[in-house]
Order: structure tokens, then C-alpha cells, then sequence
């Protein structure tokens, strides 16, 4: 019976080891299974689930517009007066829902070039009102005027078509006009071939942005969906030094294997730069975890507060010789036109430039720009753009529209939130392909080194008590025998004697 029970506990602590041993090496070897079919699944060729969802995104994205409704445009246009505004939104629309142009697939660089087809769809269901609902704002061609022609001479001859078209600093046009473009009566008074067609957006529907060329990642993991060059260039030609680099992804996709130190690095045309976030919090989204990475205000920060941020200041006036932080002039890549970049409602920026404006309400939450990335596989399954659209408008005598100012204003026309969720079906998807997966093997993993370690010491301390007990025993029936024997023998000598 002893033997039994000890050759029990004994075979119990065995199974034990055994079981620990095998969550142990289930760990690293789980998760290399892991990191190699995630390798495998998110190159960006034919076949694989990353390329599926790449070439054609199944995530609605949606671009929220509010407009700054100016109130007091004669006021501003006689006395330079501060510029009153209300913003008037969201008026919503459809983006990205074209698929990608696949161009060209190169096997010996591993990398694949595509445009990415532009369209917009106006969703009334998600808009305040409608595309024809109408506004005071900017009179946009005015305002770019003296910009693009400083000559003294040709102001006065763009001042007669100003004033025969009877323009102004502002004018009133509808949501539809202001973005996708309109007919300019003060361009379409110039006797010259010029474009005359103006709009925040325009040219958008029917065009591409690219030509793209991105990395596969198929003989580097590490690089996958990284771009290598962008209309054909690896730089811009709008800045100077690094800052003209093309750097990151376009923010759909990073590399897998996500570290909360990394920083991101991502790409948009639309402000001619590149940009980067970093990590803020660990949320659940849809039942998967996701990092949210955001957009630091460091990004437009002055040259001061951030020494990398030097090469972006290429205006000194305005920017009082850098000094100023929270605008970007993009002017280069808008053909000339004083074109300021900012997060909406001037967050994070020198409380100067927000002076001559009144009716702003910046505030992070509604305001800033996020990433929430799912980190073993690197997908994008949430994101916000935000971005404030604004104009230079300075005073210019030889304009009689303009000729009242008295100071300079970066205007607010309009900003826009640009987000995309990943869907129910697709997030129920990826939990069982992906996270539910994970979450199995790391619960096989927990539940076999627990329940390994356990039993061992559990059956170890048992034999260990048992054998213990048995020394007892043996060791008492040894002081007892002398106890009995001892007079026994002592009466057997008496005897003798």
C-alpha cells in the first residue's frame, strides 16, 4: 500500500513536470506559429488576407466637414475688426471607397505601385443639411491675389476685375460650391487663359492620388507597406532637408509586431508631408485589443520647442521668425496660394494666431487626430484625421477689397474629421482568425505551466510528507523496542546469577 500511494504522488508530480514543461516550451513555440503565419498573412501579395482588405478596404470611412459661417464680413472688410464665426456641421461624405489601381507588381524589389482613385458621395443621413445650404466665407481668389502677384503693377490691373466683378473679401456660396468647386467671377473676368474654377477641394472626384509605389514586405516583414517613392520621387521639393522626406506608411497598415515606444510614421498628400504618432493608450475596440497612437502636438511645433521641426519653417514674417507653433504653411505644394494647415479650431497653437478670431472652442477630444492599431498584425482598425483648412489674408493697397486690413489673419474656411471604423462583420472576423486565437494559445499556454507547476509541488510536498512520516515510525519503533527488550534481559542475567 505504501509503495502504491508513493509510486502515485510520484507518477502525480511526474505528469506535473511534464505538464509545466510543455506550457513552458508551448510559449515560445505559440507564439513563433504566431509570427509566422502573421508573416505570412500580411505580405501585400495575391492571396493573403492583408492585400484583400488593401487593394479594396471593406471599412467605411467618412469625411465630416464643418464650415466657418463668417458674421461679420463688412465689419472685418471696412475696420479690420476681429473675424466672428460660427461653425456650421458636419456635413458628411463618403471617401475611399474606390479600389486601388494596381499598376505594377515588381518581384526583384518586392514592391507594388498603385493610384488610389478619389470620389466623394454626399450622405445626407449623417449632414446637418444639405450640399445647397449656404454660407459667408472667404472669397478664396481674392484672398490668394496678392499672394500669387506681388507685383504693384499687376495688383492694379487684378484690382479693376475685382471691382467690375464686384467681388469681395467674402462672398456667399453653398456647401457644394465652397468644396467641389465654382465658377469665380473675379478669375472669370481676367481676359486670359486662366483656370477659373475654384474650390477647397477642387479637383477631387474623378482623379488619383499616386502613383504610389509601397513595399510588399515579402522578403523584409519589417517594411511591408512602407513607401518607397511617391509620384515617382522618394522627396517632395517643397522642403528643405529631411523634412522633404517621404516617410511611413499611408496609416492603413504598419509593419506587424507593434512596440509601445515605436513611433509611426505615415504620409499624406494632402498637407505634402509626412507625419508620425505616437502611443497614448491601450482601448478595446469590438473586442480586440488595439493601441491608440496619437498625434503629438509636437508635430507642429515651432522650431523652438521642437529643433527637428527647423526645416518647416520656411516663412519668417508670419511665422515671426519661427517663433509661432500650431500652423503649417503649405503654400509650395498649393501652387502659391497662402494655403496654413492646423488641427481644428487652432488646438495646440500660439494663441496669436487665434487673436483675430473669435468663436473658437479647441478642445483635444472632439479636435485631435488618432490611430487605434491593432498591434500583432499592425492593421489600422480605427482612425481620425482631423485637419483645419485656413488662408492667409493679408492687407494689400493696390486691392480696394483688401485695402482696409490692417493686420493679417490666417482664416479659418473650414475643417475636416475624416474617420474609418473597422465593421461589425469584419471585427467579428478578425477575433475569430485572429484575437480569439491568440487568447486560446496564451490560455493553453497559463493553463498548462499553472496547472503543471501546481501538481508538481503539490504531489512532491505530499511524497515528501509521506516519506517523512514513514522515518518517524520506523525511528519510534526503534526507541521502543529497547524499552521492552532492555528488562527482558536485564531479568534473564539476574536469572543466571
Amino acid at each position: 500500500m505504501v509503495c502504491d500511494r508513493n509510486c502515485g504522488l510520484i507518477a502525480g508530480a511526474v505528469i506535473g513536470a511534464v505538464l509545466a514543461v510543455f506550457g513552458g516550451i508551448l510559449m515560445p513555440v505559440g507564439d513563433l506559429l504566431i509570427e509566422k503565419t502573421i508573416k505570412k498573412e500580411v505580405v501585400l501579395e495575391e492571396g493573403t488576407i492583408a492585400f484583400k482588405n488593401w487593394v479594396k478596404t471593406g471599412t467605411e470611412v467618412y469625411r465630416q466637414i464643418w464650415i466657418f459661417d463668417v458674421q461679420n464680413p463688412e465689419e472685418v472688410a471696412v475696420n479690420s475688426s476681429k473675424i466672428k464665426v460660427k461653425q456650421r456641421g458636419p456635413y458628411t461624405y463618403r471617401v475611399r471607397y474606390l479600389a486601388k489601381e494596381i499598376i505594377k507588381q515588381d518581384s526583384e524589389t518586392h514592391t507594388v505601385s498603385f493610384n488610389q482613385h478619389k470620389g466623394a458621395i454626399f450622405e445626407p443621413s449623417l449632414s446637418i443639411g444639405t450640399e445647397n445650404d449656404t454660407f459667408t466665407v472667404l472669397n478664396l481668389a481674392v484672398a490668394a491675389a496678392p499672394h500669387l502677384y506681388p507685383s504693384r503693377f499687376i495688383q492694379l490691373i487684378l484690382n479693376a476685375f475685382v471691382k467690375s466683378s464686384k467681388s469681395s473679401m467674402f462672398q456667399k456660396r453653398t456647401v457644394k460650391e465652397l468644396l467641389w468647386g465654382y465658377t469665380d467671377p473675379f478669375l472669370n473676368a481676367v481676359p486670359y487663359p486662366i483656370s477659373t474654377t475654384v474650390g477647397v477641394f477642387f479637383p477631387y472626384n474623378n482623379t488619383a492620388d499616386g502613383v504610389y509605389k509601397v513595399f510588399t514586405g515579402k522578403d523584409n516583414i519589417s517594411k511591408v507597406a512602407i513607401i518607397d517613392t511617391y509620384k515617382g520621387k522618394k522627396t517632395f521639393s517643397y522642403w528643405p532637408s529631411y523634412c522633404d522626406m517621404i516617410n511611413g506608411t499611408d496609416a492603413a497598415s504598419f509593419p506587424p509586431f507593434i512596440e509601445k515606444t515605436r513611433v509611426l510614421q505615415f504620409f499624406s498628400s494632402d498637407i505634402c508631408r509626412s507625419m508620425y504618432a505616437v502611443f497614448g493608450s491601450e482601448i478595446n475596440l469590438k473586442g480586440i485589443p488595439v493601441y491608440r497612437f496619437i498625434l503629438p502636438s509636437m508635430v507642429f511645433a515651432s522650431p523652438l520647442q521642437n529643433p527637428d521641426n527647423h526645416c518647416f519653417c520656411t516663412e519668417k514674417t508670419i511665422s515671426k521668425n519661427c517663433t509661432l507653433y500650431g500652423v503649417l504653411d503649405i503654400g509650395k505644394c498649393k501652387g502659391g496660394k497662402p494655403v496654413y494647415i492646423s488641427l481644428p479650431h487652432f488646438l495646440h497653437a500660439s494663441p496669436e494666431i487665434a487673436k483675430t478670431i473669435e468663436g473658437l472652442n479647441p478642445n483635444e477630444e472632439e479636435h485631435s487626430t488618432y490611430l487605434d492599431v491593432e498591434p500583432i498584425t499592425g492593421f489600422t482598425l480605427r482612425a481620425a484625421k482631423r485637419l483645419q483648412i485656413n488662408m492667409l489674408v493679408k492687407p494689400a493697397k493696390n486691392i480696394e477689397a483688401l485695402k482696409n486690413l490692417k493686420q493679417n489673419y490666417i482664416v479659418p474656411i473650414l475643417w475636416i474629421n475624416e474617420t474609418g471604423t473597422i465593421g461589425n462583420k469584419k471585427a467579428e472576423m478578425f477575433r475569430h482568425q485572429v484575437t480569439e486565437k491568440i487568447n486560446l494559445l496564451g490560455l493553453v499556454e497559463m493553463i498548462s505551466l499553472s496547472v503543471g507547476v501546481v501538481m508538481f509541488i503539490t504531489f512532491i510536498i505530499s511524497y515528501c510528507t509521506c516519506r517523512s512520516k514513514k522515518v518517524k515510525k520506523q525511528m519510534s519503533s526503534y526507541i521502543y523496542a529497547p524499552a521492552i527488550i532492555g528488562p527482558f534481559l536485564l531479568s534473564t542475567y539476574k536469572m543466571k546469577i
